[in-house]
């Protein structure tokens, strides 16, 4: 009964306004402050192709499975880098006669 009223009322106003949120349309009647109407945005689907959405899928994979053989050679190469360092700076303590005695340390010296 009260819809039949607002269609009668030639004053009231409906207009349209958009969320800017979710960008759903809603129609608002001027005099009753009341939402008539709720349209909710189109949605385009998640995934259009699904055979290209498996392809990506297969391709991730792969991609994943690089990056790391990438990281393990290099904390691989990484090792060996660190070992021929530490053989070299052993190899020229070896050598180095200058330091032959360990120097002093505070609480020696008491």
């Amino acid at each position: 009964m009260r819809y039949d009223s607002v269609m009668a009322n030639p004053t009231s106003q409906i207009f349209e306004v958009k969320c800017p949120c979710c960008d759903s349309v809603l129609q608002i009647d001027s005099e009753l402050h009341l939402v008539l109407n709720h349209r909710e945005p189109e949605k385009k689907p998640l995934i259009e192709d699904l055979t290209a959405a498996v392809q990506q899928l297969k391709g991730e994979a792969d991609r994943r499975n690089d990056v790391f053989e990438k990281s393990f050679a290099s904390h691989l190469s990484g090792e060996k880098v660190r070992e021929r360092k530490f053989d070299e700076l052993l190899k020229q303590a070896k050598e180095d006669k200058s330091g032959a005695t360990p120097p002093k340390r505070p609480f020696d010296l008491d």
